[in-house]
């Protein structure tokens, strides 16, 4: 396995050349991403570049690269955010971002429909993660209760997702983000 800076354009040509030498692909997903948390006004031009860079561009670049190496019948799926449906105070560039993503999908469904690959989103709510929580408490908090069950999702909720849009069952799914939130309110 190599490791590869997705915000660097010659990872591309890696990650394209380790595809090939496995002979193609069946399932692509899309995971990474990065968060620079500011307003608009309070934002540094570098800050948002890299934001877009690994959450937009990257998916950009490795879908041109990918697309003759993904098999027919394949799967393509994007990692959004309910921040990309309903944005986020703070979060301009990764809203933006994720927003991107979900017209993306819906894009390229209608592009790589005619040889059957199928191209959906995924978007997380709030997931209890490391990350989620370094968020201070009363954020995680109001987290959880905008959402119908009242509580944060679980990494494996996102995975299962994944998982079966990944699958034979999601044949008939594209253009689709599939909302991973617990019902919540936010972008409702």
């Amino acid at each position: 396995m190599a490791l590869a800076d997705l915000s660097d354009p010659a990872s591309v040509a890696v990650v394209a050349s380790a595809v090939a030498a496995l002979g193609g692909v069946d399932v692509v997903v899309h995971n990474a991403g990065v968060t620079r948390d500011r307003t608009m006004a309070r934002m540094k031009r570098e800050h948002w570049d890299a934001v877009l860079a690994v959450n937009l561009r990257a998916v950009l670049a490795l879908d041109a690269a990918l697309d003759p190496l993904l098999r027919d019948r394949g799967r393509v799926v994007c990692l959004s955010s309910i921040a990309g449906i309903s944005g986020n105070v703070g979060q301009t560039a990764y809203a933006a971002s994720k927003s991107a993503l979900i017209g993306w999908v819906r894009s390229r469904s209608r592009v790589l429909g005619a040889r059957g690959v199928t191209v959906n989103a995924v978007a997380p709510g709030f997931i209890e993660t490391r990350m989620t929580a370094a968020v201070p408490v009363a954020i995680r908090e109001a987290g959880r209760r905008l959402s119908a069950l009242g509580q944060g999702g679980l990494p494996e909720d996102v995975a299962q997702a994944i998982a079966f849009l990944a699958s034979p069952g999601a044949q008939g799914v594209t253009g689709q983000t599939l909302r991973v939130c617990g019902g919540a309110f936010l972008g409702a």
